[in-house]
């Protein structure tokens, strides 16, 4: 033995093993030793902000102590412990896709990440288990084209995810500052109209930010969305990235937007840029690590990119996009872009024709997006028997099974009634979108599932309305169901009656998305829930009574002010 107490060769090896921990701590550790990897892009933009005099929110703070990605030991240990997490650390469980939803539900709800809304029947029907051994005996399709479990015990969260991942469903950043579900084109790869199928790059773009850990240290969630220009709206606009194909004197490009973020009254801002496919993953990575540098770390309410927008400016955030990427982007005029025809309003519903000759897809109603275990598994089968075993979320919370032959259309469909399921609804039904509500989530203000259904049985028991109408209810500001996008939006709220406190809604109209592209406004404001069907079926009986030929419900009430839409609504009306 040496002096040290170590023979020579186990020096050697001591040498080895710590200068090995130097260059891991030279990758990991902001400020590594010289000629190792820059500080990390999380603790970069934290010491700017403290540089800058700022004080990190306590969401920062619990960033910089210990990255969330990284704690995933504590999440154990409470759910060996049967112990739901206190709001800092649920905070840092959402990294990993649970979130605890008390005091509205004293359980879990774990979103899951499905790229594109595309999913296999082994997936469902994996996902149909969990639900039964792990959480609630359903699942809810989400207006991301993504899937949530609920009622989920505290013992059982871990379990969740561990048993996702091994359906190849990896739920990490599905909440808190991160980049959440891609959206895209649910119709890719089959529609006859689109001018791209989108699944390579919404693949492409799902793994690189998975595998990609700088992407998880952004200020505040980001919304991305990929449409190839399919028959099935998917709401690009949005998001804080739409790309949107279209045909350009050099070819096939994606179109770029910014900064969409309906909930505070912004739609995606054109850029001018396009740019080619394989392209966009990188230029998706500079967008975000600008978003990184620049966002707001001292104010959450200030801390989305459409505020990065509103300060720097389109031209100078686009700017700083170029020097990451190192090249400039390309731009092209707005005029000489070839769009394809525009996606057909409750085109989610129905059987339609694919691109493959003889093969057909059916877009299923749900229930107001939820489905039960023997529903999951059921429409597992039936994409098996009479499909390719693939099926296709929306964000319209139902989903297409693809691939169906024609001569299997019959079967198919007497499989999908047989699970209590359709593929036809009315023109009122057929655009009825609700966010979880407050059976589920502590900031709704109202119980937005059941009041919807509500709504459906009253309206369509009294009045056929002859043309899609969206009607989207949201319980909180936070819009999950996009109000302020559909013909008539519902913002939950609470309505004093006497001396109580009663569920109501915030009364919105003239909304759109697509080629009816508006921010809806507020006509009425607190309308006890009870009053919502009478208020709305005046507004839908005057529409039809008056409208000129062909005019859609937004056109007719763009030329009623508020006063005069309201009057309506509150007006006595003759059906029963």
């Amino acid at each position: 033995m040496t002096e040290a107490g170590f023979t020579g060769e186990q020096q050697e090896y001591l040498k080895g093993f710590m200068a090995g921990v130097e260059a891991r701590r030279g990758s990991l550790i902001p400020g590594g030793s010289e000629g190792g990897a820059p500080p990390d892009a999380l603790r970069a933009a934290q010491d700017a902000t403290l540089a800058r005099g700022g004080k990190l929110v306590p969401q920062e703070d619990a960033k910089r102590a210990k990255h969330p990605l990284d704690r995933w030991d504590e999440m154990t240990a409470r759910a060996d412990a049967n112990t739901f997490p206190k709001p800092i650390d649920d905070f840092i469980g959402r990294y990993h896709g649970l979130f605890f939803v008390g005091p509205a539900q004293d359980a879990f709800m774990c979103r899951l990440r499905i790229p594109g809304g595309i999913l296999s029947a082994h997936q469902l029907d994996g996902i149909a288990g969990i639900a039964q051994d792990c959480a609630g005996p359903y699942a809810d399709v989400t207006t991301r084209a993504n899937l949530q479990l609920r009622d989920i015990p505290a013992s059982k969260g871990i379990e969740v995810v561990a048993r996702l991942a091994d359906l190849g469903i990896v739920p990490r950043g599905t909440g808190a500052d991160n980049i959440r579900n891609i959206t895209a084109s649910p119709t890719a790869g089959i529609d006859p109209q689109e001018l791209v199928d989108t699944r390579p790059l919404v693949r492409a773009l799902h793994h690189h930010i998975l595998n990609t850990r700088d992407l998880f240290g952004l200020p505040r969630k980001f919304n991305i969305s990929v449409a190839g220009c399919g028959a099935v709206e998917v709401l690009e606009e949005s998001n804080d990235i739409s790309l949107r194909a279209v045909e350009t004197p050099g070819g096939l490009r994606y179109r770029l937007t910014l900064g969409g973020i309906t909930g505070h009254r912004d739609f995606a801002r054109p850029t001018g840029v396009v740019v080619k496919p394989d392209d966009a993953v990188r230029l998706c990575d500079a967008i975000l690590r600008v978003f990184i540098a620049e966002g707001d770390r001292t104010d959450r309410k200030a801390a989305r990119l459409k505020y990065v927008l509103d300060r720097l400016g389109i031209d100078t955030f686009l700017g700083l996009v170029e020097q990451r990427l190192g090249f400039a982007l390309e731009r092209v005029p707005e005029g000489v872009l070839r769009h394809t025809p525009p996606p057909s309003k409750h085109g989610h519903l129905g059987i339609h024709a694919q691109r493959q000759a003889g093969l057909n897809y059916i877009g299923l109603v749900t229930p107001v997006g939820r489905l039960t275990v023997a529903q999951l598994h059921g429409i597992a089968d039936l994409a098996r028997r009479f499909g390719s075993g693939t099926i296709r979320l929306t964000v319209w919370q139902n989903l297409l099974v693809s691939d169906i032959p024609d001569a299997a259309i019959d079967d198919a469909c007497a499989a999908i009634a047989a699970l209590g399921l359709g593929w036809q609804a009315s023109n009122i039904r057929g655009g009825l979108v609700a966010c979880t509500g407050n059976a589920g989530c502590k900031f709704a203000a109202s119980n937005t599932k059941r009041h919807a259904a509500e709504l459906a049985k009253f309206l369509d028991d009294r009045i056929v309305v002859d043309a899609p109408i969206n009607i989207h209810l949201t319980g909180c500001h936070h819009s999950c169901a996009q109000h302020y996008v559909a013909d008539i939006g519902l913002l939950g709220a609470k309505v004093e009656r006497g001396e109580d406190l009663i569920e109501g809604y915030d009364l919105h109209v003239g909304g759109g998305s697509g080629p009816e592209q508006k921010i809806g406004r507020m006509i009425l404001p607190k309308v006890a829930a009870d009053g919502i069907g009478p208020a709305v079926l005046a507004l839908l009986v005057a529409w039809m009574r008056d409208r000129a030929p062909g005019e859609t419900f937004q056109s007719y009430t763009a030329r009623h002010d508020d006063v005069a839409l309201a009057a309506i609504a509150q007006a006595e009306h003759a059906p029963a």
